[in-house]
């Protein structure tokens, strides 16, 4: 399997910097004064530089404000576990705190919503199970 691309809006570069390398522990690619690199689990992210961001929307989804706009990695479950603790003991404000959606039903879950520094909603997932990535009810 390739690795994607995501672009997304960002209007602090440095705050943006410092929370992908040391809080995600991405680490940094190509630069500009307009925009970052970031490999994020074998994936390529980009943070642009923009003037302004929009407001968020949200969709409801098992019982959550999802936010309709969202990006982030489907991890092992061990390193999900793993992440979710050291934001727990970063003291970082969850959107949707840690815990497992769907349960007991196809598509089963873990799964937790935060933003960045510039308010990009971010939401990291593990199945138990792989083959539920893609299951229909």
């Amino acid at each position: 399997m390739r690795p994607f691309h995501l672009a997304f809006p960002v209007y602090n570069l440095e705050k943006t910097r410092e929370f992908y390398t040391k809080i995600l522990g991405c680490n940094e690619g190509r630069s500009s004064d307009r925009w970052i690199d970031f490999d994020m689990y074998g994936h390529q992210v980009v943070a642009h530089l923009v003037d302004a961001l929009v407001s968020v929307e949200t969709n409801p989804v098992d019982g959550d404000n999802v936010p309709a706009s969202h990006f982030g990695v489907i991890l092992e479950m061990e390193q999900w576990i793993q992440l979710s603790k050291n934001l727990t003991s970063l003291d970082i404000q969850f959107i949707i705190e840690p815990h497992i959606r769907f349960k007991g039903e196809p598509g089963e879950q873990a799964t937790m919503f935060f933003l960045d520094p510039c308010g990009n909603a971010l939401e990291f997932k593990a199945f138990n199970d792989d083959t539920q990535i893609f299951a229909t009810n």
